[in-house]
């Protein structure tokens, strides 16, 4: 606040003791190397790293993949051993040769489904991979603008405090200077009182920042650990954002991508219920063994399904999954509704804010910067009172706060709007 003193003391030459102490701390500070940082693209890779939702998408999509070979595959095959026709009275009970009838059996047996459920069930498979990859990609993208979220809200804070913190600076400044001008005649008492309650007023402020800042900060940490706490450095790409881009590409919204997967799953258990209807067949070979002086047999056999009662069993079970493949397309044409209704009013959003910053940056920032120094000639003249010259600078620190506020909103916007699809 050197521009309501009339002069500037000219600072005194700091002691021996302190200046020795300053040039230790400097080398020590060169000893130790650059400050730790973390920045867009590392912090990125920790997020990816320790998320464990994202693990977990990842573990699904995977199990999906793995489990696409053994879709279409044939059931295990039967192995039964047995024993027939052995008497239970007579002389012959109980005896596993005496009897010719009675028999050693071994029979290896294979179920065979139809060709059309085989291939429905391979086509259910692929769409369940299908869905499982579009939902990691969803969740890498929620991910990533969980995390841009986090830095701009950190960052965000951290120029708020910045922004009080000058004039802060400013306030402790007067309360020094005041007193000695009081005492001249050249300042009123009640000045000092008026700068000790702009102070109060600032400390609340600095407090509501600190715990915007403390927050924005434990979010970052659930995002990438302990490293959440260090400086940050660089800024994140927030490419511009392209409207009509973006209205064109709404089918690629990463929370539309999995119903085409999700549609694909319904026919294709559609098509599964329906080839219930043709039955499934299995074939059986079986060795008797029975005594040698009888001679051993072969028997071979197929065995076929009989839907007899497709209204009752079939088409019912068709039926309802006919009405689940309706609801997944009437939920996809809700989903892109809702979608292309928030695109539009997020684009508009983003308008009205660039038109606010620049308005706020062009022509009201200008205007409180002239207000604070018109009022400050006029105090310094004697022409108006200290309440004028702090109402101007509380002005002043209001609209740097809100060309923050508006910034901060903008990068959100834009972070979202580029993070619908993955490119």
């Amino acid at each position: 606040m050197s521009a309501f003193l009339p002069g500037r003391a000219r600072s005194r030459p700091a002691p021996a003791g302190a200046v020795s102490a300053r040039a230790a701390l400097l080398s020590f500070a060169l000893l130790a190397g650059p400050a730790v940082a973390l920045d867009p693209a590392e912090a990125l890779r920790l997020a990816e790293q320790l998320n464990p939702a994202l693990h977990a998408q990842q573990a699904s999509a995977d199990g999906a993949r793995a489990s696409q070979a053994a879709a279409a595959a044939l059931p295990d095959p039967r192995l039964s051993l047995g024993v027939e026709n052995l008497p239970t009275t007579g002389p012959d009970r109980w005896s596993l040769t005496r009897d010719f009838m009675t028999m050693q059996r071994l029979a290896l047996m294979q179920e065979v489904p139809n060709a059309a459920k085989r291939a429905a069930r391979a086509e259910a498979a692929q769409a369940r991979a299908d869905r499982e990859r579009a939902l990691l990609v969803l969740q890498r993208l929620q991910l990533r603008q969980a995390l841009g979220t986090a830095w701009i809200a950190v960052q965000s804070a951290q120029r708020g405090r910045d922004l009080l913190q000058a004039l802060v600076d400013e306030n402790l400044q007067l309360q020094r200077t005041l007193p000695a001008r009081i005492a001249g005649g050249s300042a009123a008492a009640a000045e000092l009182v008026m700068a000790r309650q702009e102070a109060l007023a600032l400390a609340d402020r600095q407090d509501e920042l600190t715990r915007e800042l403390f927050k924005a900060r434990a979010a970052l940490r659930r995002l990438v650990g302990p490293r959440g706490d260090e400086p940050l450095i660089g800024e994140l790409p927030l490419p511009p954002v392209q409207a009509e881009a973006l209205r064109a590409r709404l089918h690629a919204h990463a929370e539309l991508a999995a119903f085409p997967a999700q549609q694909a799953l319904a026919r294709a258990e559609l098509r599964e219920a329906e080839s219930e209807s043709r039955g499934d067949w299995a074939w059986e070979l079986a060795y008797s063994r029975r005594g040698r002086q009888w001679g051993d047999m072969l028997s071979f056999q197929l065995s076929f399904d009989l839907p007899w009662q497709r209204e009752r069993r079939q088409q019912p079970m068709a039926a309802a999954r006919q009405r689940e493949l309706e609801r997944v397309q009437l939920e996809r044409e809700e989903a892109e509704q809702r979608h292309r209704l928030a695109l539009e009013e997020d684009l508009a959003e983003l308008q009205s804010l660039a038109s606010q910053h620049e308005r706020l940056t062009s022509q009201g920032l200008p205007l409180a910067k002239d207000r604070v120094s018109l009022a400050l000639s006029a105090y310094q003249s004697g022409k108006s009172d200290l309440g004028a010259v702090l109402a101007a600078r509380a002005q002043l620190l209001e609209l740097r706060l809100r060309q923050n506020e508006l910034q901060t909103r903008q990068a959100l916007l834009q972070l979202r709007l580029n993070s619908l699809a993955e490119e």
